[in-house]
């Protein structure tokens, strides 16, 4: 958790009383110092958080050691013997860069943000490398090229946050398609209970003026285009994506939510990972607040047992200054719901 930040968020709407502010900031603290401990006691290696950013992380740094590699043998070659055709050497190492840089593409909607922004930096420093190697090398072997037919140079690669949502939102909306779900619904009161692991993925799409009740565990959560709906869901083992929503209520748990497009609608969540939103405003935040019969042993099971506070640090992609984004904030207190019994 950051520490720094979420006294300071939750200043927006709460009560100027110093005592009532000093509890807050104590119950903060209390909440990083609880997620601190469980970070550094962790040793369960078969929680899918866990897991996935450390194989993602160990297969990111092997591939990038690799094209440093060669990269130096290319350079070392070309210092030796300046005539020998290194293009198919150059050709390859970019082409790796490309692997890379899809890598992380497809991997992005479970890593931490800062891992996001790492691996983007890196990359973009192999990309920096390869064509300062390139320059030195190709020149010297212009000739070599005189009689082929000229070769227009391929656009460089460029990979942004934006460039990774949207080919995550394609990777999405494929599997939205395929999916069992609630969709085009109005005015209803919609149920499902998942019991084992009978369903991986389960969307709600293009619902205006519904109340939707999901028990039990399952892995994705894909939601788009609702109004005026109130969500409750049991604890999603895997993540939550958001997209199109307005003047909507959400109570849901999940190790990873990411929130587009969203506008004036309300979020109690349990999360493992700080929250991300882009292209939101008018969203506020609170802790999870959802009971029914054996919810508890589904929270256990889905390692979300505990409130980490993580909930209350938000990552507003679209906002990058240093000071609190006023795309969101912090629910007070004396405007939450009770919780819910579904």
């Amino acid at each position: 958790m950051n520490d720094q930040q979420a006294p300071s968020a939750t200043t927006d709407g709460m009560s100027t009383d110093p005592t009532i502010q000093r509890k807050h900031a104590a119950m903060i603290e209390r909440l990083s110092n609880l997620h601190q401990s469980r970070v550094s006691n962790k040793t369960d290696p078969k929680d899918p958080s866990f897991e996935s950013t450390k194989s993602f992380l160990l297969l990111f740094t092997n591939s990038k050691q690799a094209i440093e590699s060669s990269l130096t043998q290319v350079q070392q070659i070309s210092d030796t013997d300046p005539t020998q055709d290194l293009k198919p050497e150059l050709e390859k190492m970019s082409l790796s860069i490309t692997e890379l840089e899809k890598l992380v593409a497809e991997n992005s909607y479970f890593l931490p943000p800062y891992e996001v922004r790492s691996s983007l930096k890196t990359i973009s420093d192999l990309k920096q490398t390869l064509d300062s190697v390139t320059s030195k090398v190709k020149p010297r072997k212009k000739f070599s090229f005189k009689n082929r037919p000229a070769k227009k140079p391929e656009p460089a690669n460029t990979i942004t946050i934006e460039a990774i949502e949207n080919e995550r939102e394609q990777q999405s909306s494929y599997k939205v398609k395929d999916s069992p779900g609630f969709r085009s619904k109005e005015n209803e009161i919609l149920t499902k209970e998942f019991k084992g692991s009978e369903i991986g993925e389960f969307v709600l799409s293009d619902l205006t003026n519904c109340e939707v009740r999901l028990r039990g565990c399952f892995r994705t959560l894909f939601i788009n285009r609702l109004k005026n709906c109130k969500i409750y869901t049991g604890p999603v083992l895997g993540s939550i994506l958001i997209e199109e929503v307005e003047g909507c209520l959400f109570v849901v748990a999940s190790h990873q939510i990411r929130i587009h497009d969203a506008k004036e609608s309300d979020f109690y969540l349990r999360c493992r990972s700080r929250p991300i939103i882009e292209r939101s405003s008018g969203v506020r935040f609170a802790p999870y607040r959802l009971c029914y019969d054996g919810i508890e042993s589904d929270l256990r099971e889905s390692n979300l047992d505990d409130d980490t506070g993580s909930w209350a640090n938000v990552d507003d992609f679209q906002w990058l200054r240093a000071v609190q984004s006023p795309n969101w904030s912090i629910l007070p207190e004396s405007q939450r719901i009770d919780t819910v019994n579904i």
